[in-house]
């Protein structure tokens, strides 16, 4: 009987092989995306209302605009499991 040798190399670390992973990267980026659209969003519909940007409006605008970008990148048809 023969035996290859198996080779093994360190991974490093679970945070870092998680930030690397190209998934998680894109989920970012798309995330980033969604917020500043939700942004633009706020700014050229509810911002020109009134005279004073309310912090919690463009929180709730900005988090959504994320959430689509999560949703994105994360749902089962943009994974090919349609």
């Amino acid at each position: 009987m023969e035996f290859k040798k198996l080779d093994l190399k360190p991974e490093g670390s679970w945070l870092k092989r998680t930030l690397q992973s190209k998934h998680i990267q894109k989920t970012a980026i798309y995330m980033i995306g969604g917020a500043v659209i939700g942004f633009v969003v706020y700014y050229l519909t509810d911002a020109k209302t009134v005279s004073a940007i309310e912090m919690g409006e463009v929180l709730n605008h900005v988090i959504v605009g994320g959430l689509f970008g999560l949703f994105v990148t994360n749902s089962p048809c943009s994974r090919g499991r349609c």
